[in-house]
């Protein structure tokens, strides 16, 4: 069901129901559906009948959300996606000049940033803009109108990891399927309760606000991560469903402090593969709930998904997602059979149309039906998914092809690793030299047992040839592994660092 259609129902068969939940304040659908209405007339005052300056051109009024985790950010997504506008979420706690890059990538319509609990709209055509909050009472109403299955709908911005951040954009159509598809999958409805705590500018939080919305459910957000602050609002509000990254749920069931959460009845992680210590962990923690991995892209949408019998194989990540076909290709297009390595295409109706502006020529990309991110992987003989990790991220060291997500796999498999990053840095010798950051799980660390572990599963050569402990991983605020950060540390010396020999 198109978005503003299923808030139009909910607002009006269930109007006092609780929708949006954030920093303590609770919008019902019906609050939200007016917030909407407000803020698409002030976008109208503001625009007018101007607008086409964006990089979308006629196509459609782009709005720039940069507000982050808001107490308004909902009612301002549901304006910002009514027919004849196209949403785009910017983290405003990127660098200052990452976000001019994107905003001058873009070309906004619309700029909306957060004002104390209120809003600040901007229309940099013309240079004016106007404060927005809850209270407005000199603020009219326009409708919240449905848009085509070919109209834009939303950007979202890659991690930026290895370089400048994509603008990826999705047509309505592969995001009414998504969520139609997830609806069906997750059995979503509502009586579901979901807590995300992770930024809502970025795909698995956004994704998750959606289609919690859609089906006429709370969605419970924070401000930012903090785990102790999160199992009190899973206690307090009987939450059922939790969405969130492998390191949410680690820290989460870290800070437990060993009373269950029974009230958890379903688990959904995406952006890395959960480790066995951290599903024993989380049965400790959550024992009435199910885990589900997924593994996707936001180009591609969801690619696989893994319950805890598809994931024995430290590189496995499941089976396709319903409706998604699999296809492994080499270099020059062929067929890979079951085992061999090439890179994983899909056949899908949820991928997205691809990116804003040009491409640097990695990345997403089609050929006929098929999509790819570059991902590189191999199916087995039970059609399971392996990821080995992504072209271009490959290193080689002493003349061998290494894949760094395959050994960190294998690293996080060890029941004495909490995380890793596995990287090459320049070698005189060898051309790289693989080297691993390793937190660890409790204060002990065993690293006789870890090599012994690492000849069990990999050949020596995938072996790191130098190990650092970190006792707290830095983190992006989408939850990953900051690399860049613990490289800059390794090259520094980081008191944060400690040598392992």
């Amino acid at each position: 069901m198109p978005f503003a259609a299923a808030l139009h129902r909910h607002a009006d068969e269930h109007p006092h129901a609780p929708a949006f939940r954030m920093e303590g304040r609770v919008f019902t659908f019906s609050e939200l559906a007016r917030l909407g209405r407000q803020l698409v007339a002030v976008f109208d005052d503001l625009v007018g009948d101007g607008g086409g300056r964006s990089a979308l051109g006629d196509r459609a009024r782009l709005v720039a959300l940069e507000i982050g985790n808001h107490p308004l950010f909902a009612a301002a997504l549901l304006a910002a996606t009514t027919r004849g506008h196209c949403v785009a979420l910017i983290d405003p706690h990127l660098p200052a000049s990452t976000r001019q890059a994107m905003r001058d990538l873009l070309s906004p319509d619309l700029v909306v940033s957060a004002e104390g609990a209120g809003l600040r709209i901007e229309c940099p055509a013309s240079g004016t803009s106007r404060p927005f909050d809850e209270h407005d009472e000199q603020v009219g109403e326009a409708p919240l109108a449905i848009g085509t299955d070919t109209e834009p709908f939303l950007i979202v911005f890659t991690s930026g990891t290895t370089g400048t951040p994509k603008a990826i954009i999705r047509d309505r159509g592969s995001w009414r399927r998504s969520l139609a598809a997830g609806q069906d999958f997750f059995g979503i409805n509502r009586d579901c309760k979901t807590f995300a705590p992770g930024p809502l500018a970025h795909g698995l939080t956004l994704y998750a606000l959606a289609e919690t919305l859609v089906a006429g459910a709370e969605f419970i957000g924070a401000p930012h991560f903090d785990a102790p602050h999160s199992l009190a609002v899973i206690e307090a509000e009987a939450v059922q469903r939790l969405v969130l990254v492998p390191t949410m749920l680690r820290r989460l069931c870290a800070a437990n402090p060993g009373s269950p959460h029974k009230s958890v009845t379903q688990i959904t992680v995406a952006g890395a593969k959960l480790t066995p210590s951290d599903r024993a962990a989380a049965t400790v923690a959550f024992p009435e709930a199910r885990v589900i991995e997924y593994y996707g892209a936001s180009e591609l949408g969801f690619i696989s998904v893994a319950t805890e019998s598809d994931t024995a194989s430290a590189t496995a990540v499941g089976r396709a997602f319903p409706g998604v076909t699999l296809q492994i290709l080499s270099d020059t297009g062929a067929d890979m059979p079951p085992g061999e390595t090439g890179t994983i295409f899909v056949d899908s109706a949820l991928v997205s149309d691809g990116y804003v502006g040009s491409a640097d020529g990695a990345g997403f990309h089609r050929s006929g039906r098929l999509a790819t991110v570059g991902d590189l992987g191999f199916v087995d003989e039970a059609g399971t998914l392996h990821l080995l990790g992504r072209a271009g991220g490959m290193v080689l060291s002493g003349g061998n092809n290494i894949y760094p997500q395959e050994v960190e796999a294998t690293l996080t498999a060890f029941p004495g690793v909490h995380a890793a990053l596995v990287l090459g840095l320049d070698h005189p010798d060898l051309g790289s030299e693989l080297v691993a950051v390793i937190e660890p799980e409790g204060s002990a660390f065993d690293r006789a047992a870890l090599e012994r572990h690492l000849a069990a599963h990999l050949p020596r050569y995938k072996h790191p040839r130098r190990l650092w402990l970190c006792r707290e991983m830095p983190m992006t605020r989408s939850g990953k592994v900051a690399a860049g950060i613990l490289k800059q540390w390794i090259a520094d010396d980081h008191d944060d660092l400690e040598r392992i020999d």
